[in-house]
């Protein structure tokens, strides 16, 4: 993967690294482990933590800005998650600043997005943590006035990770108060069992009621409650009255 230049003094994957190591804490590391889910045939199998929590690791990236994208790489590859959890809010933040500027600058804010693709289609964005993180930071404002068709191939991906780069892709159009998306790939995984999914599709929907119209949500519901799972059922609903979400509950 090819950066954006010759690497600046100070600002590479190495040192990166070393700021990241004053954080880790060996008791964080073993929690954060069982909590990611990383034991032998759980979605995070295999996933190393150093034991540095999302703070610590937003506050040790901060002296980062501007980090060429070949050593944002060198960050994503890597084994640990605080890694590539690193370079994600790196990436975030060249993102934030291409779009910020006046008009916006388009080839740069291409580069960064065709660079996250690619680490995510290379499983490298690959827990639900790094997804939250990065996926409406980073393609929201890619995609915001652009065709979504990507979003949709993610949605039919094996991939569960690419599932839900797709859903919370739209957290970014939901807060532009852009509903449409959100509510084709919800349809369109609704029968996808998978708790992560499962979370995503039902927090999706409560935040698209929350944010935008009730009665968006609510007319979903109508319409797909009865063939929702319990878990997307429970996230959706857990803002409405108690009548509404024994009503909507009631109809799986």
């Amino acid at each position: 993967m090819t950066g954006t230049g010759a690497t600046t003094k100070g600002l590479t994957a190495a040192a990166v690294r070393a700021e990241l190591a004053v954080f880790a804490d060996p008791a964080d590391a073993v929690h954060l482990q069982r909590f990611f889910k990383t034991g032998p045939g759980e979605y995070g199998e295999g996933d190393v933590f150093i034991g540095v929590r999302v703070p610590q690791t937003r506050k040790a990236v901060k002296p980062f800005a501007g980090l060429p994208l070949s050593e944002i790489d060198l960050l994503l590859d890597s084994p640990v998650h605080e890694h590539r959890l690193a370079g994600l809010v790196i990436l975030n933040g060249e993102m934030a600043r291409a779009s910020r500027k006046r008009g916006g600058d388009e080839a740069r804010q291409r580069e960064i997005a065709e660079f996250y693709l690619a680490a995510v289609r290379r499983g490298r964005v690959n827990n639900w943590d790094l997804v939250d993180a990065s996926a409406e930071f980073i393609l929201g404002p890619w995609l915001s006035e652009r065709p979504r068709d990507l979003l949709y191939e993610f949605a039919a991906s094996d991939s569960l990770w690419e599932r839900r780069v797709a859903l919370l892709t739209t957290f970014a159009f939901i807060k532009q108060g852009d509903t449409s998306t959100t509510v084709d790939l919800c349809e369109r995984l609704l029968a996808d069992r998978r708790d992560l999914i499962q979370k995503a599709v039902g927090w999706m929907l409560r935040e698209m009621g929350k944010r935008v119209d009730p009665a968006i949500l609510t007319g979903f519901l109508d319409a797909h409650a009865a063939d929702m799972g319990r878990t997307a059922l429970s996230y959706a609903t857990e803002h409405l009255t108690p009548e509404q979400r024994v009503h909507y509950r009631a109809l799986r």
